[in-house]
């Protein structure tokens, strides 16, 4: 028999790590080649990890709630085969030092760990196992920020902490952070977290793992890009009798519905390429110009958490293949079977409030992008409307678009056109476009 270890594998560009939920196999257990052996979390998306071999687990790496680094091993199994291959692992003893004396007492299954009054804001990224030795070893976030983390983006990763803890008793004590002079900008200055205490009867639901990440996320898209909105009503007259008269076609060819949404793509990706500019990030004092257009599509979750999945190069789409990419996105956003690549790379985002019966919202840009389109809700009212024989007044098919840029690159001259431009194509949508 030879052991083989399990490899976290590669989620994707830019993911480094994911976050383990739940071993769906126990050690001893016999597994399947691509079984589905284990639950992980990146910061965008859940997903499951197939084994590429026949065997037994016979010992479990990372138990729930730890944070395992892509081609990392997370498990090993027993397999057919003699020897010992490169896929073959050493079992290390090290001696004690006060790392691993440190371990013995603090690493343990999470749901354990005694409940702490320490809690910790928005502005630091903490592993579930790094705030549980945190929170068990009374580690305020101001000590928490002397610590210089080691992980991606220098987050504290568990052997920062633990190294931290083991020498806690000689570092010097956390300062104060000084008060602003009076000249300080109000936006340098972080306002401290409000503690709220629960009245009687109120009911406290804790965030689960992706409502947390969407606060973190929508805080700093504030704190770092200043938001301007531009509003435009939009008259989709054309866009509501063309779809009327090709969805039921449609559907009968595709087996699949025809929605509003490919038309708003569409009309997006033309605006784009009229004006690239829109299609950028920053990156310090640098504008980086996307080449691909990757279209974002906001989709709230039955649980009612929100998740962002991306149309890849949306420009080189047709109307059927948009229709048919955003139908497999929406399906597999709903039903928890998106990769992590499927979240990923967006260049620019659509919001579709009018599908909750919202007319109109003020969308945030999610980061790294410079802008967001908020699509309203379509609703029948009496226009004016410019004919030959003078001005006349009939019932048509309205709807606004807020369209949401970063003023740092995007002035209102850009985000304002821009805007148009998606407004002219919808109003002008020809009745004849195939799909």
């Amino acid at each position: 028999m030879a052991e083989y270890k399990l490899l976290l594998p590669s989620m994707g560009e830019g993911v480094m790590e994911a976050t383990i939920i739940t071993w769906l196999f126990n050690e001893g257990d016999s597994v399947k080649e691509d079984d589905s052996v284990v639950e992980i979390a990146t910061d965008k998306v859940d997903s499951d990890v197939p084994t590429p071999v026949s065997g037994k687990i016979v010992k479990i790496l990372k138990q729930k709630d730890e944070v395992a680094k892509v081609g990392e091993a997370i498990a090993i199994l027993e397999i057919e085969g003699e020897g010992t291959a490169s896929e073959e692992v050493q079992t290390e003893s090290p001696a004690a030092t006060p790392d691993t004396e440190t371990l013995k007492t603090i690493e343990q299954p999470l749901q354990t760990v005694a409940a702490s009054n320490v809690e910790f804001s928005g502005d630091l990224y903490l592993s579930p196992l790094v705030k549980s030795i945190a929170q068990q070893e009374k580690i305020s976030e101001t000590e928490l920020k002397t610590i210089k983390g080691s992980g991606l983006e220098g987050r504290i990763t568990k052997e920062d902490i633990l190294a931290y803890v083991a020498n806690r008793g000689n570092q010097p004590a956390p300062q104060a952070a000084a008060a602003p002079v009076a000249n300080t900008p109000k936006a340098a200055v972080s306002a401290p977290a409000a503690t709220i205490t629960a009245a009687a009867g109120d009911e406290i639901i804790p965030m689960d793992r992706m409502r947390k990440i969407i606060a973190e996320n929508m805080v700093k898209a504030k704190q770092i890009a200043p938001h301007v909105t531009s509003f435009i009503e939009t008259d989709v007259t054309n866009v509501v009798k063309w779809r009327n008269k090709n969805k039921a076609i449609f559907e009968k060819r595709e087996g699949e519905k025809l929605t509003f949404m490919p038309i708003f793509v569409k009309a997006v990706v033309k605006a784009i390429q009229d004006f690239p500019m829109i299609n950028v990030s920053i990156s310090g004092e640098n504008i980086i110009k996307k080449k691909n257009i990757n279209i974002g599509m906001a989709t709230a979750l039955p649980d009612g958490n929100l998740i962002v999945p991306v149309i890849k190069n949306a420009d080189q789409l047709s109307l059927s293949g948009l229709a048919k990419a955003i139908n497999d996105l929406a399906y597999r956003a709903r039903n928890k079977k998106l990769r992590p690549e499927d979240t990923q790379g967006a260049t620019y985002t659509i919001s579709n409030v009018g599908s909750f019966g919202n007319l109109m919202g003020t969308p945030i840009i999610p980061q790294p992008q410079v802008a967001i389109l908020a699509i309203g809700a379509i609703v029948k009212k009496p226009a004016v409307l410019e004919t030959a024989d003078g001005d006349v007044i009939a019932i048509r098919n309205l709807m606004f678009m807020s369209h949401s840029y970063d003023h740092r690159v995007v002035d209102g001259s850009l985000g304002g056109m821009m805007l148009k431009h998606v407004h002219d194509y919808l109003e002008n949508w020809d009745l004849n476009t195939e799909i």
